[in-house]
C-alpha cells in the first residue's frame, strides 16, 4: 500500500527521528507472522478524528458504527469516523504495528501493542461534548490507560516501564472544546472567557494531562494540533456562501500557539520528554491553497 507524504513534510521527518531515537528494532509477533516494528506499542488519545469504536456501546449521539462509515474498510463499519483507515491506523502500519484496538474491545495480547482510548465528542474539559450525551473525556481516557497498565503488570508482560518509555503516545485533543463547547449556544463558556483566557484555561489543563501521562511512564509524544476549525462542514454549513469562517479560525489561534509553547516547556522541564508536533492547521492551509499539487480540487 502506498501513502502520499506530501501533507507531512516536516512533521513526519520529526516523527521518524523521534521513534528512531534508540536505534532499536523490536520484533513484534502477530499470529504466526513476525515483523519488525520501530516501537513496542502505540497508545492513542483523542476525539472523533481517531476514535475507532470506543463510542459504539455508549448511550451517545456520536457514533460511526453504521454505513456509509467504513465503506472502504475491510469488514465494514467499526466506529471509525472515516470511509477507511484513520491517520493513526496509517501510522501504526508504518511503525510495523497491528491496527490498534479500541479500549472497549481490547483484551489479552492485543494490549501489548497499544490501545486506542479516543472517543468522539471528547475534549480536554470534562463538560465538552455533553450535547452528544455519552463520550469519554481526556481525563477519563487517561484513567482507562491506568487500568490498562495495571492489567499489563498483572499479566507479567515483561518490563512494562521500559516498553512504555519506548512507545509512542499519540494525543489529538482540543477541537471539541471549541466546536462542542465554546461555540455552542447552550454553553455559557463564551460569556465566561474571552478567546485568550479560554485558550489559557485549555492549555493549563492540557499541560496537567500530558504531565499525568508522563508520570505514568510516557516519554515519546506525538501531538496533533487543531486544524482550521472555520473550514469544517458544520461551520461551512452556517455560511451563506459556503466559505470558511475566518472568525472561527482566529478564535482557535491562541490555543494553537499556546500548545506549541507548552510542548517546548514540557520538553525543557521533564527529563526524557520528547515530542513531535503535527501542525494540522498549516497543513490544511497548504492543502487549500495548493490543492492541485496534491491531485485534488477544492470546492466551496
Amino acid at each position: 500500500m502506498a501513502y502520499n507524504f506530501r501533507l507531512f513534510p516536516l512533521c513526519f521527518l520529526l516523527f521518524v527521528l523521534l521513534v528512531n531515537n534508540n536505534n532499536n528494532v523490536i520484533l513484534c509477533q502477530e499470529g504466526s507472522g513476525t515483523r519488525s516494528a520501530l516501537v513496542p506499542a502505540m497508545f492513542i488519545f483523542g476525539d472523533s478524528l481517531i476514535d475507532n469504536g470506543n463510542n459504539n456501546n455508549l448511550a451517545s449521539l456520536a457514533k460511526a458504527n453504521y454505513l456509509p462509515y467504513g465503506i472502504d474498510f475491510n469488514g465494514g463499519p467499526t466506529g471509525r469516523f472515516s470511509n477507511g483507515l484513520t491517520m493513526v491506523d496509517v501510522i501504526a502500519e508504518l511503525l510495523g504495528l497491528p491496527l490498534t484496538p479500541p479500549y472497549s474491545q481490547a483484551s489479552g495480547d492485543q494490549m501489548r501493542f497499544g490501545i486506542n482510548y479516543a472517543s468522539a465528542a471528547a475534549g480536554i474539559l470534562d463538560n465538552t461534548g455533553r450535547n452528544f450525551v455519552g463520550r469519554i473525556p481526556f481525563n477519563q481516557q487517561i484513567t482507562n490507560f491506568e487500568s490498562t497498565l495495571n492489567q499489563l503488570r498483572n499479566t507479567g508482560a515483561g518490563d512494562v516501564e521500559e516498553a512504555l518509555a519506548k512507545s509512542i503516545f499519540f494525543v489529538g485533543m482540543g477541537s471539541n472544546d471549541y466546536l462542542n463547547n465554546y461555540l455552542m449556544p447552550n454553553y455559557n463558556t463564551k460569556n465566561q472567557y474571552n478567546p485568550q483566557d479560554y485558550a489559557t484555561l485549555l492549555t493549563q489543563q492540557y499541560n496537567q494531562q500530558l504531565t499525568r501521562l508522563y508520570n505514568l511512564g510516557a516519554r515519546k509524544f506525538v501531538i496533533g494540533g487543531v486544524g482550521l476549525m472555520g473550514c469544517i462542514p458544520s461551520i461551512l454549513a452556517q455560511s451563506q456562501n459556503g466559505a470558511c469562517s475566518e472568525e472561527v479560525n482566529q478564535l482557535v489561534l491562541p490555543f494553537h500557539n499556546n500548545v506549541r509553547s507548552m510542548l517546548t516547556s514540557l520538553n525543557s522541564n521533564l527529563p526524557g520528554f520528547r515530542f513531535s508536533y503535527i501542525d494540522i492547521r498549516n497543513m490544511f492551509q497548504d492543502l487549500l491553497a495548493n490543492s492541485r499539487q496534491y491531485g485534488k480540487s477544492i470546492y466551496y
